[in-house]
């Protein structure tokens, strides 16, 4: 009978590559994507709250960055980018300049620095932005007026004179609007800005290294416009879209341009390929203006007429600051704080793991990367129960970033191995472990790359114990159809095949979970298929309880229910035929 089942489980081994994690990308739901229409500010805000300090310090930093020779002084500090070096839009006397999407004022201090006589308005609609503005010690209410405003639904008029700002810039802002919103930004600003002023235009282009990435995972909205994880949004701009979105509004471009820069991460190591589109447009307000052909073909060095690059083209290293908020960032080391850190009290051990913040978790695919309540629960049985894995070769599939149970059981196993298919959940799961173990048991609890049915992962682990597991683990791992057969195919090949034990030391295959999209009797067939046995059965709240003494002795009959977050969880006990 055994040697039968063993050659059901080789003819049936799934050949595909199988993730407990949907492997497509199906772009963000429209309950999403309305909320992060309606919740933007929101987003923004904690953006800034996170990196008010950060903030602060990229903006000191590019003001020593951006130092030109000007008319105005041999030596002064260039505001804007350096696309706009030596141009005529700055030579001039302007009287007031418009600093749209101001963020910390990055733009804005620089700006008052090197030309003392003008006056400027910045606005954002984040309310801590602006708030950063007028914190900082170089802030002037003689010289500069911050406020919060929404281009795309608020007046400007209630700020701003009509017709009196000669120069706006919208530097790495037009991009986190919406792009059926962004005439509105320009009709506002048209509203403001005197006949013959400027927009002086820098944001992401079409192409750029983190559009790359964000096509590989679930986080379009739609054509060019995507959300990152922490709720925030960016367009990528193509020429043509740029150029017919202002013309429509009266804007015409005098000069446009691509530009492809290398921005160095020398902390760590890191040279990323970044293009954006940067652009002078003028308000010609129906007065006798149309751009030169002459203006339209200016390029900076850094700048290329064409969208697409030549294909010889070697890349132009000019290692600049880029002045979006979640560029610059990323440039000067301070990463995204995507983790926060959850703390445990399991049988008198306190257990701090980082997982992903809940705010990050809408755009993340893997579910590795978060604690589950099975999880908590399993671990806590664990750790009044000792004796369920005492002394035995114990393995826990899909693990992922907490490895709580992993944790708890190594202290009693003889053998103990953590495993995860999703090299990021396996990466924070080594963080965890090393920051909550010390040795006998740091050394003892190994990590290993797992995914289900994959020959190379499996033959790797019975090269490490060849006698097979006792005890196998695996907390909410069973929410994917097409992962369930994998799941029991890989676990009969890892389980021990030793049958002379008693019924409750007999090797066990032990499964918490919730229900979700894969129901019992699909969990039975699946098992039954390669060789298992439902032994035992636990459900939260049953009023008739089915368990039969084994899973039902790990509950003492003092209080439990702390470790117990929800009534769905069940608890289901496998044993080979």
């Amino acid at each position: 009978m055994e040697s039968n089942t063993e050659n059901n489980v080789k003819q049936q081994q799934p050949a595909q590559r199988i993730q407990i994690y949907p492997p497509t990308t199906t772009g963000v739901s429209s309950f999403w994507i309305a909320k992060y229409e309606r919740d933007a500010k929101k987003y923004w805000d904690q953006f800034y709250r996170r990196h008010q300090d950060k903030a602060i310090a990229i903006m000191l930093v590019a003001k020593f960055l951006f130092w030109v020779t000007s008319a105005k002084a041999e030596t002064s500090m260039e505001p804007l980018p350096k696309f706009f070096k030596d141009r005529h839009y700055l030579d001039k006397e302007w009287d007031q300049y418009f600093s749209v999407g101001c963020g910390a004022g990055n733009a804005v201090f620089p700006l008052i620095a090197t030309y003392p006589d003008v006056f400027v308005y910045a606005c954002d609609f984040s309310q801590r932005a602006v708030s950063l503005v007028k914190a900082h010690k170089e802030f002037n209410e003689t010289r500069v007026s911050a406020f919060v405003c929404d281009l795309t639904s608020d007046d400007l008029g209630k700020h701003i004179s009509p017709a009196s700002v000669d120069v706006v810039t919208m530097i790495f802002v037009l991009s986190a609007v919406s792009p059926e919103k962004m005439p509105l930004v320009l009709q506002n600003i048209k509203k403001v800005l005197k006949p013959n002023g400027y927009v002086l235009f820098r944001d992401y282009a079409v192409g750029d290294l983190a559009q790359e990435r964000f096509s590989t995972k679930d986080q379009q909205i739609s054509e060019n416009f995507y959300v990152r994880g922490d709720g925030t949004r960016a367009f990528y701009f193509s020429n043509e879209f740029l150029t017919s979105l202002f013309k429509e509004q009266g804007l015409d471009a005098e000069e446009l341009g691509l530009c492809c820069k290398q921005v160095e991460n020398r902390a760590r190591e890191l040279v990323m390929n970044r293009r954006w589109v940067q652009a002078v447009f003028r308000y010609s307000d129906n007065v006798n203006y149309s751009p030169s052909s002459e203006a339209l073909s200016k390029s900076d060095l850094c700048c290329q007429e064409n969208i697409k690059p030549k294909a010889d083209a070697e890349p132009i290293k000019d290692f600049v600051v880029d002045m979006s908020e979640g560029m610059a960032v990323e440039m000067f080391g301070a990463l995204t704080n995507d983790t926060e850190v959850i703390e445990i009290e399991l049988g008198g051990c306190d257990i701090k793991i980082k997982v992903l913040s809940k705010e990050y978790q809408h755009t993340c695919k893997s579910t590795g990367l978060m604690l589950w309540e099975s999880a908590r629960l399993m671990a806590a049985i664990l750790a009044r129960n000792p004796s369920i894995v005492a002394g035995k070769r114990v393995l826990e599939l899909g693990a992922g970033c907490g490895g709580i149970c992993s944790m708890v059981a190594v202290r009693s196993a003889s053998i103990m191995v953590a495993t995860d298919g999703d090299r990021t959940a396996l990466e924070l799961l080594n963080q965890n472990i090393i920051s909550n173990l010390r040795p006998p048991f740091l050394t003892k609890l190994v990590i290993k790359k797992l995914e289900w049915g994959n020959r190379d992962d499996i033959d790797a682990i019975k090269a490490m114990n060849n006698k097979g597991f006792e005890v196998i683990i695996g907390t909410d791992v069973t929410y994917i159809p097409d992962a369930i057969l994998p799941l029991f195919s890989t676990a009969r090949e890892l389980i021990s095949s030793n049958k002379s034990a008693e019924k409750d030391q007999a090797p066990a295959l032990i499964l918490c979970h919730i229900f979700r999209r894969v129901d019992e009797p699909s969990l039975l067939s699946a098992a039954s298929r390669y060789g298992f046995r439902l032994v035992d059965k636990w459900a939260k709240g049953s009023p008739n309880n089915e368990s039969q003494s084994i899973i039902s002795s790990w509950f003492p009959e003092n209080n439990f229910e702390e470790h117990i977050p929800t009534s769905a969880l069940n608890i289901m006990y496998f044993q080979l035929d």
